[in-house]
């Protein structure tokens, strides 16, 4: 009934971010993590949940009824079943996507301080529950600069339309005008190895899907980046980003669903940060300083 009381097109990643910091309520020892055993086991819950919780935001938002869980399908097996199981008796999971959803959640899952994981540090560091820090991660993950990546990349495979207007994109990134999605990363600073992982595993999923029509035209955009002084000279390549949006399109995921599938992905690593940092004796509540530079002495009339 919870699920049933947020509005007929809210966003998934909202619907997620409410019902995993719901889940406190549940579990009334789920703030007690001095207790080993009963981290853990809130830990693990969590991690369970998660599948289905994504599966229910992503029915409610399309109005069909709940799919629930299958003790005999994998983790990656059950995702698919919830979300898109209809009136057949059981169903049957195909392999191929099967293996390339948990392939992209292991890519997926931790990569060092990024903006949620270090919100799920900083919250957890109060000692609060796992799950209220998780909360904290995932509202940093909604935001589009974080977790709406593979996103903006589809857009603009869709904004390029054919492959004779790549050249006019590339001279107005280099001239400020425009970005090139799905290249470039904070860390890595030549190919993402993960960019390359996922796109082999992307034609294995197209075999399947049928082959994106958007594919060709990635293809080609990154065939012509990477040939480029401009883009070689500031170590531009493709990242993890540039061609997960095309697998989860072709799989059947709406866009407003990648987010959600990125923080399934990312809550193993999250939890693992948050019990690292649990377990450092060392370790204070977040408190940044800052500086005040506004002014020093003030009338008041």
């Amino acid at each position: 009934h919870f699920m049933d009381e947020f509005h007929h097109d809210a966003h998934p990643m909202g619907i997620l971010l409410s019902t995993v910091g719901a889940l406190s309520t549940f579990y009334p020892n789920a703030p007690n993590v001095a207790d080993p055993v009963n981290r853990r086991l809130q830990m693990v819950r969590l991690i369970a949940k998660m599948p289905t919780l994504t599966a229910f935001a992503y029915r409610h938002r399309m109005g069909m009824p709940y799919s629930y869980p299958d003790n005999n399908l994998s983790y990656t097996g059950n995702l698919l079943s919830m979300m898109f199981k209809m009136a057949e008796p059981k169903y049957e999971v195909n392999p191929v996507l099967e293996k390339a959803l948990n392939l992209l959640f292991i890519l997926h899952a931790d990569h060092e301080q990024n903006c949620s994981t270090s919100a799920m540090r900083s919250v957890g560091s109060s000692r609060t529950d796992p799950y209220s820090a998780a909360a904290a991660a995932i509202g940093a993950l909604y935001g589009p600069l974080h977790g709406g990546a593979n996103e903006a990349v589809l857009r603009m495979l869709r904004n390029i339309g054919s492959p004779d207007r790549i050249p006019h994109l590339i001279e107005r990134v280099k001239a400020g005008e425009a970005r090139l999605m799905g290249f470039g990363h904070r860390v890595y600073k030549n190919y993402d190895p993960r960019a390359r992982i996922i796109k082999e595993m992307a034609n294995k999923v197209f075999e399947v899907t049928g082959r994106n029509p958007l594919l060709e035209l990635a293809l080609e955009l990154e065939a012509i980046a990477l040939e480029d002084e401009y883009f070689v000279e500031r170590k531009l390549y493709p990242n993890v980003d540039f061609y997960s949006g095309l697998i989860y399109q072709s799989m059947g995921f709406p866009v407003d669903m990648f987010p959600v599938l990125f923080a399934l992905g990312r809550t193993v690593g999250w939890l693992a940060q948050w019990e690292e940092m649990v377990l450092d004796s060392e370790q204070k509540i977040a408190r940044p300083r800052q500086i005040y530079t506004g002014h020093d002495l003030r009338h008041l009339e």
